[in-house]
């Protein structure tokens, strides 16, 4: 495609160079040529721009992924078609996708995963709230700008490609069956907790450095979505916080009722995470005590009395008895007494090894403790390194010692030497080194009433903007944490709206006042109405808006619609008996062309100045039509007739 480095689509996009393929498209930097701006040019295979059922999807989804406008989405700006060639216009963001990150770092550390994580629900979050489902959220659709600002692509495109088609279609949505929901993988109808489900596998991939699912094809892979339980991230990474491993498997739950009901449910669990606090995802067992789900006795009963034996599975979280095999029906081979009671002793002495050995595990007795560590006077660190390392869940808490050094744990509960099971948890208070406030509620405040009630309460503010089309410019959407105590001095994050979101005023010209204005209304806009003269438009047509159309405005923002009133008229004044400068003067000055001839007249007083004229004066004219004026000139009184001759004043 190198003839396309220099292409200009519809006159305005300037193709640069190519920045990525996918398997539908591929991508070009570009620059708007009208704004003078860079963007990314998506220009789709010659394979589905011939599919008209599949252009007319894309369109579709193409408009609805244009209304979002979010910070961790791309920005859609605009989509067209050239020769037969389908282009989406998108917002060009600098920096490497997730998939490049993942490929270059590997695994990433648990807290900065997870706050990626919490950026790419925020953005599904809103898209769902606007009735828009991702479909294929994936590494590669996720773009990392060098501040380090998430961004989510591609929303809503995957629709356009046909479910019976995921399968099948080599190079389509078959290469993204890695980030399948089980119900996208059966060819079910999907909905937001779809594109949960495929954020936890991003997430998992995040924290693990792999996917929970790989095979030889896209099919494979597809099926254990369906059928396998992920095998749990701590056993690829055991330095993954618990916390956080409840939250990639509630998210990766086969049923949908089990997943987290909405991504913004998800991002509210990341950020309990991250505080420090309690998540909403129900813990995981630990090892042992799934391991003593098939206890020595089982074990021993089934050996002893010669029976088939199904072992329980673990889905991860729980002990799940598998059903009964199918009875073997070949008759056995005959032994001989003395084999059998050899058999028999070697496998009650390994029964007996076998409990002996999970008993000193501790595995199968769910009753086994084990002295709590001793972590005050540690760091905050140290103290968790040491809890975790000993098999506890750790609970931080904050408290203001001022007197004490900061980041020091002032006590824990359990006590040192309390003997608890391994898994549960132990709460530590660390002093913050600053006396605690109170969080303000911030929410509907103006931005300078925030930033006060802040400083007053001796917290800090970072406040982030955010286009928001129901809450006034200025005022505060959300805040985080929302609530509770702060050591003072602490930040509390403040997402303001912006104003309404930013759209490009529509192309209304040629169409009526009445249409003009509800399209323009639909955009987001005030609409202004004023006559303008034309020559060219329709008297009640739309001439141009200003702004002009494409241009950027915020919603809310006005928009004059100039309509023609037809063609503009002059009152042609009246040059009669006039000389003919005087009368060429005064035309011209009211905009007239003007065109001289001489007509004979009998009258002596008549010769030299104006006797007629067409139109005639006081009459109505377009402006820079022409006025024939008609100069006498004496013939004496001996001629009776009369001729003109005419002559022409440019």
């Amino acid at each position: 495609m190198a003839d396309q480095e220099t292409r200009v689509y519809n006159g305005r996009y300037e193709l640069h160079r190519r920045i990525a393929r996918g398997g539908m498209a591929d991508v070009y930097l570009a620059r708007d040529l009208l704004l003078d701006r860079p963007v990314a040019l998506k220009i789709l295979f010659p394979e589905f721009s011939t599919d008209e059922a599949f252009v007319e999807r894309f369109r579709r989804e193409a408009q609805s992924a244009a209304n979002l406008s979010h910070p961790n989405i791309v920005s859609v700006y605009d989509w067209g078609e050239e020769d037969g060639t389908y282009f989406i216009v998108m917002e060009y963001v600098e920096g490497r996708s997730l998939a490049q990150i993942l490929r270059d770092e590997g695994a990433l550390l648990p807290d900065r995963a997870a706050d990626i994580t919490t950026d790419i629900a925020a953005a599904l979050g809103f898209a769902h709230r606007n009735g828009v489902i991702h479909r294929d959220v994936k590494p590669g659709n996720v773009l990392m700008s060098p501040l380090g600002q998430v961004k989510v692509t591609d929303f809503g495109i995957a629709r356009a490609v046909s479910t019976q088609d995921n399968l099948t279609q080599t190079g389509t949505v078959m290469g993204t069956a890695t980030y399948f929901s089980p119900e996208q993988a059966r060819g079910e109808s999907v909905d937001p907790r779809s594109d949960v489900y495929s954020l936890g596998v991003v997430l998992y991939e995040l924290l693990t450095g792999e996917p929970p699912f790989t095979g030889d094809n896209p099919v494979s892979v597809a099926y254990k979505h369906v059928q396998e339980q992920a095998e749990r991230p701590t056993h690829r990474n055991p330095r993954i916080p618990v916390a956080l491993e409840a939250v990639v498997m509630k998210a990766l739950a086969k049923n949908p009722a089990n997943r987290y009901a909405s991504a913004d449910d998800l991002a509210a669990d990341l950020r309990r995470y991250r505080d420090g606090r309690p998540v909403l995802a129900e813990g995981i067992l630990p090892d042992e005590e799934l391991t003593s789900a098939v206890s020595a006795a089982t074990v021993a009963s089934a050996y002893a009395g010669g029976a088939t034996m199904a072992v329980p599975r673990t889905d991860g979280t729980r002990a799940v008895p598998v059903g009964a095999q199918e009875e073997w029906h070949e008759e056995p081979p005959k032994r001989s007494p003395t084999f059998l009671i050899v058999l028999g002793v070697l496998l009650v002495l390994l029964v007996a090894l076998l409990v002996l050995f999970a008993r000193n595990l501790g595995v199968g007795n769910s009753t086994a403790q084990v002295a709590v560590p001793t972590v005050v006077g540690l760091t905050q660190d140290q103290a968790t390194t040491k809890l975790q390392d000993a098999g506890f869940t750790v609970d931080p808490k904050s408290e203001s010692q001022p007197d004490k050094a900061p980041d020091i744990v002032l006590r824990q509960d359990p006590e040192a030497g309390t003997k608890i099971k391994k898994g549960d948890k132990v709460t530590i208070v660390v002093n913050s080194g600053q006396p605690s406030v109170s969080v303000p509620d911030l929410v509907g405040k103006t931005r300078p009433e925030a930033d006060k009630l802040l400083s007053d309460a001796g917290l800090v503010g970072d406040f982030q903007p955010q286009a928001d089309d129901t809450v006034p410019e200025g005022g505060v959407i959300s805040q985080n944490p929302s609530s509770g105590d702060l050591p003072k001095g602490s930040t509390v994050t403040v997402t303001y709206s912006s104003g309404a979101g930013e759209t490009q005023v529509p192309d209304v010209t040629g169409l009526t006042a009445t249409d003009a204005a509800n399209q323009l209304g639909r955009a987001g806009f005030q609409v202004v109405t004023a006559d303008e003269a034309s020559s060219t438009v329709e008297k009640g047509l739309v001439i141009r808006t200003n702004p002009a159309a494409d241009a950027t405005l915020q919603k809310g923002e006005k928009v004059t619609v100039f309509v023609s009133s037809g063609p503009s008229t002059s009152t042609v004044p009246s040059v009669i008996d006039l000389s003919p400068e005087q009368a060429v003067a005064t035309l011209r000055a009211d905009g007239f062309v003007v065109q001289q001839q001489t007509r004979t007249t009998l009258d002596p007083n008549e010769d030299g100045l104006v006797i007629g004229q067409s139109p005639e004066g006081d009459s109505q004219a377009s402006a820079g039509s022409t006025v024939t004026i008609y100069i006498g000139r004496f013939v004496g009184s001996s001629s009776t007739t009369s001729s003109t001759t005419p002559t022409s004043t440019p």
